[in-house]
């Protein structure tokens, strides 16, 4: 270091000092990922959550040059793993693979958090249909003899979802609102109980995303009666969207975005991004997504925090009509 003549022995100490942390800034968030990656899966083993993350997390892990593991921290709707990761220092080495409950909680429960303040959506990894599938031994082969069982007697039909204030259970709400019937909500604590108790025929029906019920559907157990999507999907063929069905212009994708903590250094939560979109847009882990029922996104951080904002707002606007509360 060249020391200038007007430079005094306390001004060469703070230039070397500060000489000395610069470097070590920018190595700390060049370098990173320097140890193994967390991946908050809110929802039980066996959900679609955590398949999706499942699929993903090998690439990604390559791509970032470090494990990624994933941590499963169900209960709540979603609402106890999202909390943890709110919690999070913003270093980069916690991330959140938020469900589509992420918007509905904002609404339905009172959380220490608010999603766009606690996350930087990260990425939109991928969307799809929710449909209402009936047991093989029920009577319901369409959407409209379950409409019409339900007006004859009203809260006797049961059926399950995820969770209490997820798409799913307000989704249907919504359509039972349209349609001017009544079935009785049967809530679970994540996808991998409810789909178990739906292929047993514990339940009659069941709305979930497709991920979870596909191979289920496909070996006849479970009956699909409609679609969330506005039009027929290539997931469930020979299903007719609700909208198709005469339901105005329903629409209710699923969706599992990945979420950093609010804070993150930019150059971090720019090669996150990256690196998920090139995860999930690797042919075989594309291939594998859509084999179960989801179609791939990878959008961009912008991209993805519009979409949350305009799903906060959009289902907030239903739960409030029904009086929906999934506190505790």
């Amino acid at each position: 270091m060249i020391r200038s003549p007007n430079m005094g022995r306390r001004g060469l100490i703070v230039a070397t000092a500060a000489g000395l942390a610069m470097p070590s800034v920018l190595r700390a968030q060049g370098a990173w990922p320097e140890r193994p990656i967390r991946l908050i899966v809110p929802w039980p083993p066996g959900g679609s959550t955590d398949a999706v993350a499942r699929i993903f997390q090998p690439r990604l892990a390559e791509i970032l040059g470090r494990p990624v593991v994933i941590d499963n921290r169900g209960g709540a709707s979603g609402s106890i793993g999202a909390g943890e990761a709110a919690r999070a220092a913003p270093d980069g080495y916690t991330w959140l693979l938020a469900y589509d409950t992420e918007a509905t909680n904002q609404t339905v429960m009172r959380l220490p958090y608010k999603a766009l303040e606690a996350f930087t959506p990260t990425c939109l990894v991928a969307t799809g249909p929710l449909a209402l599938v009936a047991h093989q031994s029920t009577p319901y082969r369409t959407y409209q003899d379950v409409v019409d069982a339900a007006k004859k007697a009203p809260d006797t039909i049961n059926y399950a979802t995820s969770g209490v204030g997820g798409l799913a259970h307000v989704s249907t709400t919504l359509l039972q609102q349209k349609g001017d019937f009544r079935i009785t909500h049967v809530p679970y604590r994540g996808g991998g109980p409810a789909v178990s108790d739906a292929v047993a025929g514990h339940v009659p029906l069941f709305m979930s995303n497709v991920v979870i019920i596909s191979q289920h559907i496909k070996n006849g157990i479970l009956r699909p009666l409609g679609v969330t999507t506005r039009t027929a999907s290539r997931h469930v063929p020979g299903t007719k969207s609700f909208a198709e069905q005469g339901v105005g212009d329903f629409e209710a994708p699923t969706w599992w975005m990945l979420m950093g903590r609010a804070g993150t250094p930019e150059p971090i939560l720019a090669r996150m991004s990256a690196a998920i979109r090139q995860a999930v847009q690797d042919p075989e882990v594309r291939q594998k997504i859509e084999e179960q029922g989801a179609d791939v996104v990878a959008s961009t951080p912008e991209e993805a925090r519009r979409f949350l904002a305009t799903e906060i707002d959009k289902w907030g606007g239903v739960i409030r009509s029904a009086d929906i509360r999934a506190d505790g």
